[in-house]
Formats: structure tokens, sequence, C-alpha cells
């Protein structure tokens, strides 16, 4: 019976919208989480998983970990991990790697990313991706698309972001086709301890529209509390905070689905600050 409620939660889920089919972007960390995950303006380690292009805007070698088990359902687990390496020359070369399910059902994957600055306050970035279902009993499938984004500063207190995810219309297997999603944002800075974020995303094919909107305070340099909205058929709420220790950074993030329930996440970031070169 324990292995019959994970599936079933599953089938509810796909079977309402609630859930997207593999590939779908996840949340940009535990901060993203507890933003409602308006996050495609983010230029930190995190932005690994909303907007590549956030990625060119690194100084230090950074790694991040996340982990959320959703609406607290045994089996809906969901685990990420990125890497971002970053050179002043070529740009900043990243890997993303998501796994989501359980043994009965599971899906993985893995994205190589390149971001570069085209301007002191533009960048681009884009992801290739290997998609891959795995069902035991019942056989598996794979497949390849593309993520493209893009960044600006528009000014000292406004960022500007943008993120296509499959624009080539990828399936999976012969049937099945991946979401193609469109995320444009705003980020809005009034003062160095505050950030205000709103995004629009939408599903080229027949979704509406859905809306995200966060809050980020920063009352100290080693705090950060945030909250978020998601206005879309369910709409969710979204609340967390984050503590900075040097080079450690741990977020903590939980969502609220009215029907559903909550979705606790955690996320373990790391920065490796470059050697300074010594001077003559």
């Amino acid at each position: 019976m324990k292995k019959f409620v994970p599936v079933l939660l599953f089938s509810i889920l796909t079977a309402s919208g609630l859930f997207a089919q593999n590939g779908t972007p996840q949340n940009a960390g535990a901060r993203g989480a507890a933003m409602g995950n308006a996050s495609v303006t983010f230029y930190d380690i995190n932005s690994a998983f909303s907007n590549q292009a956030g990625l060119a805007f690194l100084d230090d070698v950074c790694f991040t970990a996340y982990g959320e088990r959703r609406f607290m359902a045994e089996g809906l687990n969901s685990y990420l991990f990125a890497a971002a390496l970053p050179n002043d020359k070529i740009g900043t070369f990243g890997l993303a790697v998501n796994y989501f399910g359980f043994k009965d059902y599971n899906e993985q994957k893995i994205g190589l990313a390149y971001a570069r600055k085209l301007a002191k306050n533009f960048s681009m970035g884009v992801q290739l991706d290997y998609l891959g279902t795995r069902i035991p009993n019942y056989g598996s499938a794979n497949s390849v698309t593309v993520e493209i984004g893009i960044l600006a500063k528009l000014s000292d207190k406004v960022t500007l972001g943008a993120h296509t995810y499959n624009p080539i219309h990828s399936k999976v297997g012969l049937t099945d086709r991946l979401p193609s999603l469109v995320n444009i944002g705003l980020a809005y800075n009034p003062s160095k301890k505050v950030m205000l974020s709103a995004q629009l995303e939408k599903d080229i094919y027949d979704h509406p529209f859905v809306g995200r909107v966060g809050l980020e305070y920063r009352p100290v340099e080693a705090l950060s509390l945030r909250g978020g909205i998601v206005a879309a058929q369910f709409a969710m709420a979204s609340f967390g905070l984050g503590v900075n220790v040097q080079s450690l950074r741990i977020d903590f993030a939980t969502s609220y689905h009215q029907i559903l329930g909550f979705t606790p996440s955690l996320s373990i970031s790391y920065g490796i600050a470059p050697k300074q070169k010594n001077e003559n």
C-alpha cells in the first residue's frame, strides 16, 4: 500500500496539471522557492536553474545542492545540484543535475551551460539538456533540448531577465511533448536591503499565464527574509530565510498549496573566491 500512495498522488498531480512533465525548470534553489520562484532575474548560483545568463556575473567558483519533499508526500522528492566555473576572459561554464521521483517512477535532467557578458551590464546564457524518464517494468524514454536566457542590469535598481525553455519543441519518446516555456521578469532594488521581483510565465501551447511575485529583505548582511506568491489556477504562497556565514549560505523555504499542503525545501551553497594575484 505504501508503494501505491506516491504513484496515486503522482497520477492526480499530472492529471490536474499541478505537476508538469519531465524537464520543467525546477525552483531556483530554496531562495527561489521562498520567493514564489520569481527568479529569472537572479545572478547567483541559483540562476543555474532559472536563467543561465545570470551565471555570467559570478566571480567565485560556486556549488549548490537543493532538496525538496513535494507536499510532504513520500516518494515525491526533488534533488538538484549545480556548479559554476567563471573565467574573466571566456565566460562561465555550468553544470546542473536534477532528479525527481522514486524507484517506481523517476526523472533525470543533466544540463551543460555557458554564459558570457556581452557588455558590462548585459549577458546571455545557453544550456544543453539531456532528459530521461524511467519506469521499471515499462521502459524508459529520453530527449535533448536547450534553454536560452538574457539578463540586463538596466540601472543600479532595476534588472530585466528573460528565459525560454525548450524553444525547439522537443518531445520525450514519440508523443509526449515537453513544455515550451517563456519567462520574463523584473527585479527592483529600492535599497541595498530590499529586492522586489515579479515575472510572467507562459507555456506557448494552451496553458494560461502564471504570475510570480517575490520579496527579499536583508535586515543584516548575514540574514535574508523572503516571501512569495504564485498566481495560477491553484494559488500558492511561500516564505523562507537565508543565512550567510562567509562563503557558506544555507537557505530554507516552504510553500503552501491550498489543497495539497506544504512543500519544505533546503539549499546549501558554497563559493570559492579566486586567489589574488601577487603584485610585482
